[in-house]
């Protein structure tokens, strides 16, 4: 390829970035990598009544989190308005766009007899200029929308980057509005101005988008912009089988990242909904980069997998370093209540539990029987903590008092326990757990203990 790769990722901040645009903008992202090109962010933030500065910094935040670092912007188009207008002004001379003085009232008319008709609804032409046709008089009072003057005749036709060839006749297709009568242009009209003076090469987007890419194509041919390819990827369907979006049923990124999930798993998870290399199911980004060439991308709608993130993500974890482990898992045990600094958790504790997490939400569950009481159940207590048992449990608190605190003498400790008393090390094992920990199954009680204050263990064993 000669001419430089740039791609876009262009989000709303009507609400916070879900998966389906995170996966779009990871696919943008990647692309734009794997070919040295360049990717931009733009906040498309015309919808003046929904956009939120909330949602805008979300976005930023999520996509910092995932690590799609971006080389131009945040654009937003509420700063760009005379751009767009000034657009309009060149398409109304050209007569490629014209104004329109339709109320809301006749447009509604309009729709509702070609009901009756029996007609696709869609906007009839009456202000669009043509030879030899009188337009109505101009209304008093009524400012006038801007509308393209979309071909009447022949296709539209492109080679989608995943779908293969479309073709959508003209005739499928009104005079779209580009410029509300508040000087705001519409989605259709700013995205084609906005690609076109960002010079972007290539688009994915969901393929929601598809039927709005006719309009695009034939406002881009009559600015004489140069054309995009476009690559439409299909939906990502929730558990339930429907569409996973912004309104229905999707959470945001950065909930995942307040779950306790790792941003590179979740990258790793989303490219492959809906992309796959080979059969590898877990990849580096660097990988990814290097992988990802716009091919292989599957025409149909990808599934949600709660279950399969999971497990990708703890995967994740038992790789993870055990020093950047010890800040996620402190602000996890913030988030659960639990009053910690980050210099109270350890890399020994984040290495001694990670291969039983899925989440660093996980980890801090586990880890929080070291920064605050335990409530062992009821019934635990009362299968484990057995009279028979209580008395080789204050010995053991007793040796334990004494002994080097780190893991060989306390292992010596519960063996001359258990020799002395006559038990098995389950029999004194699972009622230390259960008393010190809250729990009955652990790692290694040794290995555990070692990690808590000497003072916390006694205590916790004395009071039978």
């Amino acid at each position: 390829m000669t001419q430089k790769i740039r791609t876009r990722i262009a989000p709303s901040p009507t609400g916070f970035l879900h998966l389906g645009t995170a996966r779009t903008a990871l696919f943008s992202w990647a692309f734009a990598r794997h070919f040295g090109g360049d990717f931009v962010l733009r906040i498309e933030d015309t919808d003046v009544a929904r956009s939120t500065q909330e949602s805008v910094e979300q976005i930023l935040q999520a996509m910092h989190w995932l690590g799609l670092d971006y080389d131009e912007g945040p654009f937003y188009q509420m700063q760009r308005l005379e751009r767009y207008q000034a657009v309009v002004e060149q398409m109304l001379a050209a007569g490629t766009a014209y104004r329109c003085y339709c109320t809301p009232e006749e447009l509604d008319a309009m729709r509702e007899a070609q009901k009756a008709r029996g007609e696709k609804t869609g906007y009839d032409g009456r202000w669009r200029p043509e030879p030899g046709k009188v337009l109505p008089p101009v209304p008093e009072g009524v400012k006038p929308v801007v509308r393209f003057r979309n071909p009447a005749e022949g296709d539209v036709t492109w080679n989608d980057l995943v779908k293969g060839p479309i073709t959508i006749n003209n005739r499928e297709i009104d005079d779209l509005i580009i410029l509300r009568p508040d000087g705001v242009p519409t989605y259709n009209f700013a995205v084609v101005v906005d690609d076109w003076d960002m010079s972007i090469t290539h688009v994915f987007r969901g393929d929601e988008h598809v039927n709005n890419t006719p309009w695009q194509i034939n406002i881009f041919r009559a600015l004489g912009a140069p054309l995009p390819q476009f690559g439409h990827v299909p939906v990502i369907l929730g558990d339930d089988g429907l569409k996973l979006s912004k309104r229905r049923g999707a959470v945001s990124v950065t909930a995942y990242e307040e779950m306790g999930y790792l941003p590179e798993a979740m990258l790793n998870y989303l490219a492959r909904l809906g992309w796959s290399h080979g059969d590898d199911e877990l990849f580096s980004r660097e990988q990814l980069v290097s992988w990802f060439d716009g091919e292989h991308l599957s025409k149909s709608p990808a599934q949600w997998d709660a279950a399969k993130l999971a497990w990708v993500n703890a995967q994740y974890l038992k790789q993870a370093d055990d020093g950047r482990l010890v800040t996620l898992a402190a602000d996890q045990l913030r988030r659960k209540g639990v009053a910690v600094s980050d210099a109270q958790v350890t890399p020994a504790h984040c290495a001694l539990f990670k291969d039983r997490c899925t989440t660093t939400a996980d980890l801090a569950d586990w880890l929080a029987m070291y920064f605050g009481p335990v409530a062992p159940s009821a019934e635990e207590v009362a299968q484990h903590v057995t009279e028979a048992v209580k008395p080789a449990l204050l010995a053991l608190a007793a040796r334990l008092a004494t002994v080097d605190w780190e893991k060989a003498a306390i292992n010596q400790a519960i063996k001359e326990t258990i020799a002395e008393h006559g038990l098995k090390m389950p029999q004194l094992a699972i009622p230390v757990r259960v008393l010190v920990c809250g729990r009955a199954q652990t790692p290694s009680v040794d290995a555990v203990l070692s990690l808590f204050d000497r003072k916390i263990v006694i205590d916790r064993l004395q009071a039978l």
